[in-house]
């Protein structure tokens, strides 16, 4: 890795680890998980902005989350900053920790994360928060969403899955910001093609401090992926489902 690479690595796990210790602050007392009324594991691979924040909440809901990245040394603040419901290490430590497995990485990652972890990955509930950006992530990936849909496209990488696309809509510090905030809740859409698994991923995301909105299948994921109607909306529920026709 490049030493200007190696710094913004750096910068990002430290606002990540800022944005988990903010979340701390803020939780109001007496919170627990929501989710069939216990805890759930949870593999987290990305642990960025992304990652690192929404991890952050399910563990200040109670449950227990495993970080994990390539340089998985440079997550001890985040992880020391969450206590110890949450802990760090590789991506294969993660996935097979996890009975959840939440994706986020850049989405040009997605295609090797599926191929190196497809034997553990296989059957678990999947949530997949990665967006196609093409000057990032290359123009023929991003160009293969824009034809299919990004939660068909998704489904391709992580062959095996039960997957469900969610927290794909908004930045980091929207959901730092909004999780669990009065009534009517901060929206966030979800579909995927797994009835049960779509469920589990309802929970997590209210255990989040938000309020799921199920959009459809898997190919109706391309409702709210980046540059469609669903996108960047910070609404709430009855909000999103009228601005998607929804019932």
């Amino acid at each position: 890795m490049a030493k200007h690479e190696l710094i913004d690595h750096k910068r990002r796990v430290l606002i990540g680890a800022g944005g988990a210790l903010l979340l701390g602050a803020a939780w109001p007392a007496g919170a627990r998980a929501q989710t069939g009324g216990g805890k759930t594991k949870i593999g987290v691979i990305g642990s960025g902005k992304i990652g690192g924040t929404i991890g952050g909440l399910w563990v200040k809901a109670g449950h227990e989350v495993f970080f994990s990245s390539r340089h998985p040394e440079e997550l001890k603040e985040l992880v020391s900053s969450l206590g110890p419901q949450a802990q760090a290490g590789t991506v294969a430590q993660a996935v097979s920790f996890g009975d959840v497995v939440f994706v986020a990485v850049p989405y040009k990652a997605l295609p090797e994360v599926g191929k190196e972890n497809a034997a553990g990955l296989k059957g678990k509930v999947v949530l997949d928060a990665c967006n196609a950006v093409a000057g990032r992530d290359g123009q023929e990936l991003a160009d293969e969403v824009e034809r299919d849909g990004i939660g068909v496209v998704s489904q391709k990488y992580l062959p095996g899955t039960r997957l469900v696309r969610a927290f794909n809509t908004m930045g980091y510090g929207v959901f730092a910001k909004e999780a669990h905030r009065p009534d009517p809740k901060l929206a966030i859409p979800i579909a995927g093609d797994d009835t049960d698994a779509v469920q589990v991923a309802a929970g997590l995301v209210r255990d989040a401090g938000f309020d799921p909105v199920v959009v459809g299948k898997l190919a109706d994921a391309r409702r709210f992926q980046r540059g469609q109607p669903g996108y960047g909306q910070q609404v709430s529920a009855a909000e999103l489902k009228q601005k998607l026709s929804l019932p």
